[in-house]
């Protein structure tokens, strides 16, 4: 049902800060966005600048706004942060201890608050463009808000007058019964639609509905550089030639790429490669500014999501033309967008980044020198693990200088098992079928920068005097490390 007003029936009213006033100080709060876009601004703010003394859980679908990760964490109002940040404020206080972090898959987040595996939700926070008494439209993401509502005690809606209420168009929120009585999603095309526009409550749980017209503060990406479009070109020469080679593509291509400046540029890889009558989809979990040329372009048929995490400029873009977007653009709850049934079923290429990548394609995407976390890992690992084809591209040295392309990572966050194709600059090694001694010198030879092969080398021929399958040699392992440290 489309609605025509941003308030439909009587609903109770309330002032920021006499919503922020009935929060608990220990309360858990389930708050809306992803891509840090569609979260709650006003409340967040209020609770910040209150005095009290609180110690608040924050559970977000994604990445949000200054408002929830640095004004709240500024005024030492939050005690644990779940799962996904990208401001600075909260990324200190989490690398020293200040607050507690939990990171998980994106996936499976939504069923482990809903069914009490995460956190006890107290209070929903969710921005929205309209309003019912039992309903309520997501604004610019959608994340998990639907389970959060389902989990919550009470109910906070952002009334967001910045966000077009035109957004309604391109939404499709579905939501499964609860296991074990799950039924399989049913999506027999990326961009059909199998929803509403709206998320359903009981209505006694809404405690107000905020006023506000405060915009998202989006993303802001950096041109791609030299490096960025070397990888793109080597994507497509790949991707030119697997498409003669893959049966999964022989009719219809699925893309999903990570968000992010190196995301954006893998984007114009598509303009690079000829699909010949293919029908060319994007299903992934972001929806980002390099597609809205790709639907101009009749590049691709449609694009599926569940966040706009786009610039201003992307915005302005999109909201300008909401209507004529509307027929090719859905956005839908992170349990859709992210499920490993719809990504296994339409055969998704995933093309994510990392920060690291060993010679044995172990990839570590969160935590610089193993200990400090970056971002989280959002939804990369759903892509990589259950991709038919899962790519992981990245320069091959940090803004320093240094190989990330190393013996041994850190961190892992997607294993040997899920990787399948790393590419970065120098080249692309497709790492399908090989041992892991292979999968080292391809590695090495594609992937890594020439002035660091020599190193990786020396060091692949000494773990080769070792036993084992996957050969390491860790005192040079660790004497790598205080020589080549990791850097962003």
């Amino acid at each position: 049902m489309m609605v025509s007003e941003r308030i439909v029936g009587t609903v109770p009213r309330r002032s920021p800060r006499e919503a922020a006033e009935t929060v608990a100080p220990d309360a858990t709060l389930g708050v809306s966005g992803f891509g840090s876009v569609g979260y709650p601004k006003e409340i967040p703010l209020a609770l910040a600048e209150s005095g009290r003394d609180l110690s608040l859980t924050v559970v977000s679908g994604g990445s949000v706004g200054d408002e929830i990760d640095t004004a709240l964490v500024e005024a030492d109002a939050v005690e644990r942060r779940h799962p996904f940040q990208a401001r600075s404020a909260i990324r200190e206080a989490i690398n020293d201890g200040t607050v507690a972090f939990h990171d998980r898959h994106i996936s499976a987040l939504g069923d482990e608050v809903a069914h009490g595996g995460l956190a006890d939700v107290d209070v929903a926070v969710i921005e929205a463009v309209a309003v019912g008494e039992d309903w309520l439209i997501p604004s610019t993401s959608i994340g998990h808000t639907p389970a959060y509502v389902e989990a919550a005690d009470r109910l906070f809606v952002e009334l967001n007058h910045a966000q077009p209420l035109g957004l309604q168009r391109l939404h499709d929120v579905y939501r499964r019964r609860a296991p074990p009585d799950r039924e399989p999603i049913p999506l027999s095309r990326p961009d059909e639609r199998i929803g509403s526009p709206q998320v359903e409550f009981d209505t006694e749980k809404l405690a107000g509905v905020v006023l506000t017209d405060r915009p998202d503060t989006p993303y802001s990406f950096r041109t791609p550089g030299e490096t960025e479009r070397a990888i793109s070109a080597n994507l497509a020469e790949f991707l030119a030639a697997e498409l003669d080679r893959n049966p999964i593509l022989a009719e219809s291509v699925q893309f999903q790429f990570g968000v992010g400046s190196i995301g954006n540029a893998m984007i114009d890889t598509l303009d690079a490669v000829d699909f010949g009558d293919r029908t060319v989809h994007y299903l992934g979990e972001v929806f980002q500014d390099g597609l809205l040329d790709l639907l101009d372009e009749g590049q691709i048929a449609s694009a599926s999501a569940t966040s706009l995490a786009l610039s201003e400029d992307g915005q302005d873009r999109l909201f300008a033309d909401l209507e004529r977007y509307a027929s090719d653009v859905v956005v839908r709850p992170a349990s859709v967008s992210n499920s490993p049934e719809i990504i296994d079923r339409f055969g998704v290429i995933g093309v994510n980044s990392a920060l690291s990548v060993d010679v044995y394609g172990h990839a570590n995407s969160t935590h610089v020198d193993g200990a400090q976390v970056v971002n989280g890992i959002g939804g990369s690992g759903d892509f990589t693990r259950n991709c038919p084809l899962s790519i992981i591209a990245l320069p091959s040295t940090t803004s320093g200088g240094t190989s990330r392309v190393v013996p041994m990572v850190t961190h892992v966050d997607h294993t040997e098992h899920d990787v399948d194709i790393v590419v970065t600059e120098h080249g692309l090694a497709d790492l399908r079928g090989l041992s892991p001694r292979e999968r080292a010198d391809r590695m090495i030879a594609e992937c890594a920068d020439p002035d660091v092969r020599p190193d990786l080398r020396a060091y692949r021929d000494r773990a080769a005097e070792t036993a084992g399958n996957i050969p390491h040699h860790l005192p040079s392992v660790f004497d790598w490390r205080s020589d080549h440290p990791d850097q962003q």
